[in-house]
């Protein structure tokens, strides 16, 4: 023991400044709780003194026979007001306005919902469903599947083969082998042979172009400029600009032909039934009591509504 200092062993009397509780604790204590109180205290010197700062104390027990305390007012609604924007914020926003959200459909259960300009993915709100939304650009050899929202620009030196694309835009100026399905519209400036199914919802064929597909084509709209072959399944108006040249079979709602245009095959104009005349057709069903002559009408209606092959 050097000086004065007191032993880590020794024990001194303290006295609560709260309620007078007297009890014992080690000599080197700075700060304690009373053992009757529950009350926090500091030691200065050896003597008990309030603690200056203030702490949690815990709740006296409750009995039967207190009272019921009332529930404390709600806290007033917060409202978040909005800073004004500075002038920097406007002149960038002028500058480089936000873009609107893009419209997407599910790959699984085929639900629109919209999603930010500036997103790389996306989960279905109906089936969880993880939609990419990235974009490609290929330059060279591709046979990897590509399934995203986002758009598809197949260079001049790219070549995509033997694989399923699934996109949003399609821009094609190099070789596409490979079936196609896109939610929106396929541009087509290069030469080539298409070996698949061929979906989107407006087809572009650039003056030019030379393309040949083996296999259908089904859009909604198509606006042909170049020289073409094959077969084409359009459920609006289907366009040839001038000088264009379509080889094969062509049904159409609509068909616009402008001069110098040149179309060689089989042509049907074919308007799309619509879902009122279908319930009506559906509602007009013969019971099981009718009669011959019933029933013959009834299927003479249905064939002439389904579309030719």
């Amino acid at each position: 023991m050097v000086g004065d200092s007191p032993s880590p062993r020794q024990r001194i009397e303290l006295t609560c400044p709260e309620c007078g509780h007297t009890q014992f604790e080690p000599a080197m204590v700075i700060s304690t709780q009373c053992h009757g109180c529950r009350a926090n205290f500091q030691v200065h010197d050896g003597k008990a003194v309030v603690r200056q700062r203030s702490t949690a104390r815990l709740a006296k027990p409750r009995r039967d026979s207190d009272p019921i305390p009332e529930p404390p007012p709600p806290p007033p609604p917060f409202r978040m007001v909005p800073a004004p924007p500075t002038l920097r914020q406007r002149i960038l926003r002028f500058l480089f306005p936000p873009k609107p959200p893009r419209e997407i459909s599910c790959f699984d259960c085929g639900h629109h919902y919209s999603a930010a300009a500036e997103a790389q993915s996306s989960q279905c709100p109906r089936c969880c469903c993880y939609v990419s939304l990235l974009d490609y650009q290929i330059d060279g050899p591709w046979n990897r599947r590509i399934q995203t929202r986002g758009n598809v620009v197949i260079l001049k030196g790219g070549m995509v083969s033997g694989c399923v694309i699934q996109c949003h835009h399609l821009t094609v100026l190099g070789e596409l082998a490979s079936p196609v399905d896109c939610s929106g519209d396929l541009l087509i400036r290069g030469h080539g042979k298409v070996m698949g199914n061929v979906k989107c919802q407006f087809l572009r064929i650039q003056r030019g172009a030379r393309v040949e597909f083996f296999h259908p084509v089904t859009v909604a709209t198509a606006s042909i400029a170049g020289h073409v072959r094959g077969q084409f399944f359009c459920a609006g108006t289907l366009t040839l600009e001038r000088r264009a040249r379509l080889h094969g079979y062509i049904r159409a709602a609509a068909i616009i032909v402008k001069p110098g245009a040149k179309h060689t095959g089989t042509l049907e104009i074919s308007q799309p039934a619509t879902k009122t005349e279908d319930a009506r057709l559906e509602d007009a069903s013969p019971e099981p009591g009718a009669s011959m002559e019933q029933a013959v009408t009834w299927v003479d209606a249905k064939l002439l509504r389904r579309p030719k092959t």
